[in-house]
Protein backbone atom coordinates (compact mmCIF):
# COMPACT_ATOMS: atom_id res chain seq x y z
CA UNK A 1 0.00 0.00 0.00
CA UNK A 2 0.98 3.48 -0.55
CA UNK A 3 0.77 5.11 2.91
CA UNK A 4 1.10 8.90 4.02
CA UNK A 5 2.48 9.75 6.96
CA UNK A 6 1.84 13.28 8.85
CA UNK A 7 3.39 14.21 12.02
CA UNK A 8 6.68 14.02 10.86
CA UNK A 9 9.19 11.79 12.63
CA UNK A 10 7.56 12.44 15.91
CA UNK A 11 6.46 9.93 18.91
CA UNK A 12 4.44 8.53 16.72
CA UNK A 13 4.67 8.96 12.96
CA UNK A 14 8.50 7.55 13.47
CA UNK A 15 8.15 4.08 14.75
CA UNK A 16 4.82 4.02 12.73
CA UNK A 17 6.48 4.73 9.64
CA UNK A 18 9.56 1.81 10.37
CA UNK A 19 6.78 -0.48 11.25
CA UNK A 20 4.77 0.27 7.99
CA UNK A 21 8.27 -0.22 6.45
CA UNK A 22 9.34 -2.99 7.80
CA UNK A 23 5.80 -4.86 6.61
CA UNK A 24 6.45 -3.78 3.06
CA UNK A 25 4.52 -0.53 2.38
CA UNK A 26 5.51 2.66 0.58
CA UNK A 27 5.46 5.48 2.92
CA UNK A 28 5.59 9.24 2.21
CA UNK A 29 6.16 11.24 5.39
CA UNK A 30 5.48 14.78 5.69
CA UNK A 31 7.14 17.07 7.47
CA UNK A 32 7.27 20.94 7.80
CA UNK A 33 11.12 21.02 8.48
CA UNK A 34 13.46 20.48 5.88
CA UNK A 35 16.13 19.16 8.53
CA UNK A 36 14.06 15.95 9.28
CA UNK A 37 14.13 15.47 4.90
CA UNK A 38 17.51 13.11 5.33
CA UNK A 39 16.39 11.63 8.36
CA UNK A 40 12.99 10.61 6.72
CA UNK A 41 14.91 9.32 3.71
CA UNK A 42 17.40 7.30 6.04
CA UNK A 43 14.71 4.84 7.54
CA UNK A 44 13.36 4.27 3.91
CA UNK A 45 10.46 6.94 3.76
CA UNK A 46 10.11 9.62 1.32
CA UNK A 47 10.06 13.19 2.48
CA UNK A 48 7.02 15.54 1.77
CA UNK A 49 7.98 18.79 2.91
CA UNK A 50 4.72 21.11 3.60
CA UNK A 51 2.48 22.04 6.43
CA UNK A 52 -1.07 21.20 7.01
CA UNK A 53 -1.67 24.59 6.78
CA UNK A 54 -1.38 24.39 3.28
CA UNK A 55 -4.20 22.63 1.12
CA UNK A 56 -3.09 22.26 -2.31
CA UNK A 57 0.05 20.45 -0.59
CA UNK A 58 -2.12 18.29 1.40
CA UNK A 59 -4.68 16.88 -1.31
CA UNK A 60 -1.20 16.73 -4.14
CA UNK A 61 0.78 14.80 -2.01
CA UNK A 62 -2.71 12.49 -0.97
CA UNK A 63 -3.12 12.31 -4.69
CA UNK A 64 -2.73 8.36 -5.72
CA UNK A 65 -2.01 6.74 -1.84
CA UNK A 66 -4.04 3.99 -1.07
CA UNK A 67 -4.23 5.40 3.00
CA UNK A 68 -3.65 8.48 5.02
CA UNK A 69 -2.81 8.81 9.00
CA UNK A 70 -3.74 12.25 10.29
CA UNK A 71 -2.74 14.01 13.21
CA UNK A 72 -3.00 17.97 14.74
CA UNK A 73 0.75 19.20 14.88
CA UNK A 74 1.58 20.56 18.23
CA UNK A 75 1.33 24.26 18.42
CA UNK A 76 3.32 27.21 20.81
CA UNK A 77 1.16 27.19 24.02
CA UNK A 78 2.78 29.58 25.04
CA UNK A 79 1.94 31.78 21.56
CA UNK A 80 -0.02 34.23 23.59
CA UNK A 81 -1.98 35.68 20.27
CA UNK A 82 -2.70 31.77 19.46
CA UNK A 83 -6.25 30.83 18.66
CA UNK A 84 -6.02 26.78 19.60
CA UNK A 85 -9.79 26.55 18.18
CA UNK A 86 -9.29 28.08 15.37
CA UNK A 87 -6.05 26.71 14.36
CA UNK A 88 -7.11 23.21 15.41
CA UNK A 89 -10.73 23.65 13.10
CA UNK A 90 -8.56 24.90 10.38
CA UNK A 91 -6.32 21.62 10.33
CA UNK A 92 -9.37 19.50 10.31
CA UNK A 93 -11.04 21.07 7.52
CA UNK A 94 -7.93 21.16 5.42
CA UNK A 95 -7.51 17.11 6.38
CA UNK A 96 -11.10 17.12 4.84
CA UNK A 97 -10.82 19.03 1.51
CA UNK A 98 -7.54 17.43 0.73
CA UNK A 99 -9.02 14.08 0.98
CA UNK A 100 -12.22 15.06 -0.91
CA UNK A 101 -10.31 16.69 -3.66
CA UNK A 102 -7.49 13.06 -3.84
CA UNK A 103 -10.32 10.31 -4.07
CA UNK A 104 -8.67 9.15 -0.27
CA UNK A 105 -11.02 6.05 0.95
CA UNK A 106 -8.92 5.34 3.91
CA UNK A 107 -7.81 7.77 6.70
CA UNK A 108 -6.74 7.26 10.38
CA UNK A 109 -7.28 10.21 12.47
CA UNK A 110 -5.02 10.56 16.13
CA UNK A 111 -8.24 11.94 18.02
CA UNK A 112 -8.09 11.51 21.64
CA UNK A 113 -9.58 10.70 24.75
CA UNK A 114 -12.45 13.11 25.81
CA UNK A 115 -13.71 13.84 22.41
CA UNK A 116 -17.31 12.05 22.96
CA UNK A 117 -18.14 15.38 24.40
CA UNK A 118 -17.21 19.26 23.99
CA UNK A 119 -18.32 19.90 27.37
CA UNK A 120 -16.37 19.60 30.62
CA UNK A 121 -13.45 18.18 28.86
CA UNK A 122 -11.18 21.47 28.51
CA UNK A 123 -9.04 21.50 25.97
CA UNK A 124 -9.94 18.14 24.16
CA UNK A 125 -13.25 19.85 22.93
CA UNK A 126 -10.75 20.59 20.30
CA UNK A 127 -11.01 16.64 19.15
CA UNK A 128 -14.86 16.76 19.43
CA UNK A 129 -14.50 19.52 17.08
CA UNK A 130 -12.23 18.08 14.26
CA UNK A 131 -14.10 14.37 14.73
CA UNK A 132 -17.65 16.39 13.75
CA UNK A 133 -15.75 17.80 10.95
CA UNK A 134 -14.26 14.62 8.94
CA UNK A 135 -17.43 12.50 9.55
CA UNK A 136 -19.15 15.35 7.24
CA UNK A 137 -16.97 13.05 4.88
CA UNK A 138 -18.68 11.00 2.46
CA UNK A 139 -19.38 7.22 3.96
CA UNK A 140 -17.60 5.57 1.12
CA UNK A 141 -14.30 7.16 3.32
CA UNK A 142 -13.42 4.79 5.87
CA UNK A 143 -12.17 6.64 9.24
CA UNK A 144 -10.81 5.29 12.53
CA UNK A 145 -11.09 8.06 14.83
CA UNK A 146 -7.85 6.85 17.37
CA UNK A 147 -8.84 7.79 20.82
CA UNK A 148 -5.35 7.56 23.29
CA UNK A 149 -5.48 7.95 26.32
CA UNK A 150 -3.06 10.59 28.45
CA UNK A 151 0.34 10.11 27.09
CA UNK A 152 3.19 8.90 29.42
CA UNK A 153 5.73 11.52 27.98
CA UNK A 154 3.57 14.05 29.48
CA UNK A 155 4.95 13.35 32.50
CA UNK A 156 8.33 14.59 31.65
CA UNK A 157 6.40 17.76 32.53
CA UNK A 158 7.15 17.54 36.42
CA UNK A 159 10.58 16.97 36.16
CA UNK A 160 11.06 20.83 37.11
CA UNK A 161 8.36 20.45 39.85
CA UNK A 162 10.29 17.04 41.14
CA UNK A 163 13.86 18.49 40.75
CA UNK A 164 12.74 22.10 42.30
CA UNK A 165 9.94 21.19 45.00
CA UNK A 166 10.30 17.22 45.47
CA UNK A 167 7.26 16.51 44.34
CA UNK A 168 4.88 15.39 41.65
CA UNK A 169 2.19 18.32 41.66
CA UNK A 170 -1.27 18.63 39.27
CA UNK A 171 -5.06 19.17 40.06
CA UNK A 172 -5.48 15.76 39.73
CA UNK A 173 -3.84 12.30 41.61
CA UNK A 174 -4.58 9.68 44.33
CA UNK A 175 -4.96 6.16 44.76
CA UNK A 176 -7.97 6.06 41.81
CA UNK A 177 -6.49 3.89 38.87
CA UNK A 178 -6.30 5.66 35.57
CA UNK A 179 -5.01 5.13 32.01
CA UNK A 180 -1.89 5.94 30.66
CA UNK A 181 -0.82 5.33 26.79
CA UNK A 182 2.93 4.61 25.37
CA UNK A 183 3.19 6.20 21.60
CA UNK A 184 5.13 2.82 20.51
CA UNK A 185 1.22 1.30 21.37
CA UNK A 186 -0.30 4.05 19.71
CA UNK A 187 1.65 3.58 16.56
CA UNK A 188 1.27 -0.12 16.55
CA UNK A 189 -2.60 0.13 16.68
CA UNK A 190 -2.64 2.88 14.09
CA UNK A 191 -0.42 0.40 11.93
CA UNK A 192 -3.10 -1.85 12.05
CA UNK A 193 -5.72 0.07 11.07
CA UNK A 194 -4.59 1.64 7.93
CA UNK A 195 -3.70 -1.81 6.43
CA UNK A 196 -7.27 -3.34 7.66
CA UNK A 197 -8.48 -5.07 4.37
CA UNK A 198 -12.59 -4.39 5.09
CA UNK A 199 -12.70 -1.39 7.40
CA UNK A 200 -16.16 -0.04 8.21
CA UNK A 201 -17.41 3.47 7.64
CA UNK A 202 -16.61 5.09 11.11
CA UNK A 203 -14.89 3.44 13.99
CA UNK A 204 -13.46 4.70 17.15
CA UNK A 205 -10.21 2.90 18.98
CA UNK A 206 -9.69 4.04 22.37
CA UNK A 207 -5.95 3.28 23.08
CA UNK A 208 -3.88 2.81 26.40
CA UNK A 209 -1.11 0.66 27.79
CA UNK A 210 -1.33 0.32 31.76
CA UNK A 211 -4.01 1.23 34.19
CA UNK A 212 -2.19 3.23 37.00
CA UNK A 213 -3.14 5.09 39.73
CA UNK A 214 -1.16 8.72 39.94
CA UNK A 215 0.29 7.57 43.61
CA UNK A 216 1.59 4.51 42.08
CA UNK A 217 3.05 6.34 39.27
CA UNK A 218 5.12 8.30 41.72
CA UNK A 219 6.49 5.52 43.69
CA UNK A 220 7.22 3.96 39.89
CA UNK A 221 9.11 6.95 38.89
CA UNK A 222 10.41 7.93 42.55
CA UNK A 223 12.37 4.51 42.49
CA UNK A 224 13.48 4.72 38.58
CA UNK A 225 15.45 8.27 39.75
CA UNK A 226 15.94 7.35 43.21
CA UNK A 227 14.06 9.28 45.14
CA UNK A 228 11.49 6.07 46.50
CA UNK A 229 9.59 8.47 48.52
CA UNK A 230 8.54 10.84 45.35
CA UNK A 231 4.91 11.98 46.03
CA UNK A 232 2.06 12.98 43.88
CA UNK A 233 0.32 15.63 45.72
CA UNK A 234 -2.78 17.69 44.58
CA UNK A 235 -2.75 21.04 44.36
CA UNK A 236 -6.24 23.02 43.56
CA UNK A 237 -7.27 24.24 40.07
CA UNK A 238 -6.74 27.63 40.82
CA UNK A 239 -3.29 27.20 42.06
CA UNK A 240 -2.42 25.06 38.98
CA UNK A 241 -3.67 27.91 36.38
CA UNK A 242 -1.56 31.11 38.22
CA UNK A 243 1.91 28.90 37.82
CA UNK A 244 0.94 28.24 34.33
CA UNK A 245 0.10 31.80 32.93
CA UNK A 246 3.18 32.78 35.42
CA UNK A 247 5.35 30.48 33.75
CA UNK A 248 4.07 32.57 30.27
CA UNK A 249 1.90 29.99 28.84
CA UNK A 250 -1.61 31.37 26.48
CA UNK A 251 -4.37 31.88 29.77
CA UNK A 252 -6.85 30.69 27.60
CA UNK A 253 -5.16 27.24 26.89
CA UNK A 254 -4.24 26.99 30.10
CA UNK A 255 -7.27 27.47 31.26
CA UNK A 256 -8.50 24.89 29.01
CA UNK A 257 -5.81 22.47 30.39
CA UNK A 258 -6.59 22.90 34.15
CA UNK A 259 -9.92 22.02 32.86
CA UNK A 260 -8.73 18.93 31.50
CA UNK A 261 -6.87 17.93 34.24
CA UNK A 262 -9.76 18.41 36.84
CA UNK A 263 -11.98 16.02 34.08
CA UNK A 264 -9.30 13.37 34.73
CA UNK A 265 -9.27 13.77 38.13
CA UNK A 266 -13.29 13.44 38.17
CA UNK A 267 -13.48 10.40 35.70
CA UNK A 268 -15.57 12.38 33.56
CA UNK A 269 -13.10 12.33 30.51
CA UNK A 270 -13.02 8.45 31.49
CA UNK A 271 -16.69 7.86 30.69
CA UNK A 272 -16.92 6.43 27.05
CA UNK A 273 -13.13 4.94 27.59
CA UNK A 274 -14.90 2.53 30.32
CA UNK A 275 -17.84 1.80 28.39
CA UNK A 276 -15.22 0.94 25.16
CA UNK A 277 -12.44 -0.55 27.07
CA UNK A 278 -9.50 -1.63 24.83
CA UNK A 279 -7.20 -4.56 25.48
CA UNK A 280 -3.96 -2.44 27.03
CA UNK A 281 -0.79 -2.26 25.09
CA UNK A 282 2.46 -4.06 25.78
CA UNK A 283 4.51 -0.85 26.96
CA UNK A 284 4.06 -0.69 31.04
CA UNK A 285 4.84 2.54 33.05
CA UNK A 286 7.47 0.57 34.36
CA UNK A 287 9.26 0.58 30.90
CA UNK A 288 8.77 4.06 30.31
CA UNK A 289 9.84 4.95 33.83
CA UNK A 290 13.40 3.69 32.53
CA UNK A 291 13.42 6.55 30.00
CA UNK A 292 11.98 9.11 32.30
CA UNK A 293 15.16 8.59 34.66
CA UNK A 294 17.29 9.12 31.75
CA UNK A 295 15.97 12.38 30.84
CA UNK A 296 15.19 13.10 34.43
CA UNK A 297 19.29 12.80 34.89
CA UNK A 298 20.42 14.96 31.79
CA UNK A 299 18.36 17.70 32.90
Amino acid sequence: MKIIVTGSLGHISKPLTEELLQKGHTVTVISSSPERKKHIEALGAKAALGTVKDLDFLTTTFTGADAVYCMIPPDNFFDQNLDIMSYTKKAGENYKQAIEQSGIKRMVFLSSIGAHTDKGNGILALYFVVENILNGLPKDVAITFMRPVGFYYNLYAFVNTIKTQGVIASNYGGDVKKPWVSPIDIAAAVAEELVISQPVSRKIRYVASDEISCNEAAAILGSAIGKPDLKWIIVPDEELLKGMIAAGMNPKIASGLVEMNAAGGSGKLYEDYYRNEPVLGKTKLTEFAKEFATVYKQE
